[in-house]
């Protein structure tokens, strides 16, 4: 019999337990299912949030679309082309000290028979090459040339030290060098071959002989070289210039 009550006991006892295991069971689902509802609501306003974000307007390229300022602007090309032969800094000794100063020595040219050269000095090298402009543009010179803008004759000039001579070569283009060739170029000389028969170096000198070289050309000076010639003024000079050339090739034959 006290075996009995002992089994009836045990069994009791351990009824319990299950009961109590049953119990707990539901109150960790819960627990679960309440650690479980926080995450999934967080994900369900971030994806809420995304939907109701409006898109960004992709960035595009205004600079390559857009049209520039001021409408399409072209560069306008220059009357003259120019060249600087010469640049130095020079020194003026006044009773306070020494004074510094640039000089520049400028050519200019339409390669189409008119060239100018001006020498001038500034406390700057741009203003400087603005005066030197100026003045080449003062001392502008209108050449007369022949059909292939070359020169009738053989010509030689001398200016202080430095002696050249200029001559037409019938086809072989411009053979020149120095400040000479600066000065045949941006005046549209061609098929001319220049020699300078003097040791000077100074491009100064060599760039006044040639002037001097071309004095026999020259047909306008200053404003009237300035002036563009029309079509029918350039044909009867190119036809006269032929002219003297023939006339001068006869009397030599």
């Amino acid at each position: 019999m006290s075996d009995e009550k002992q089994v009836q006991n045990n069994t009791a006892e351990e009824v319990p337990t299950e009961n109590a295991a049953q119990a707990l069971a539901p109150e960790t689902k819960t627990e679960a299912t309440a650690t479980v509802a926080p995450e999934a609501s967080v994900e369900k306003t971030v994806e809420s949030e995304k939907k109701e974000e409006p898109k960004r307007a992709t960035k595009r390229n205004f600079r390559s679309k857009a049209p520039a300022r001021g409408g399409s602007r072209q560069r306008v090309k220059p009357e003259f082309d120019q060249k600087i032969i010469s640049l130095r800094r020079v020194v003026r000794v006044m009773g306070g000290g020494r004074r510094f100063s640039f000089s520049v020595a400028m050519v200019l040219g339409d390669k189409q028979g008119r060239v100018g050269f001006g020498v001038a000095k500034a406390g700057d090298t741009s203003q400087a090459i603005q005066k030197a402009v100026l003045i080449a543009k003062q001392n502008l010179v209108k050449l007369q040339l022949t059909d292939d803008q070359s020169l009738p004759h053989e010509v030689a000039a001398k200016f202080n030290s430095a002696r050249i001579t200029l001559r037409p070569n019938f086809g072989r283009g411009l053979v020149s060098g120095s400040a000479v060739r600066t000065i045949l170029e941006l005046a549209g000389v061609k098929n001319v071959t220049s020699r300078v028969l003097s040791r000077s170096r100074n491009q100064i000198n060599n760039a006044r002989a040639a002037l001097a070289a071309l004095e026999p050309f020259i047909v306008a000076r200053g404003t009237d070289a300035q002036k563009k010639p029309t079509s029918s003024q350039a044909q009867s000079s190119a036809g006269n210039t032929n002219r003297r050339h023939n006339q001068s090739s006869d009397k030599k034959s």
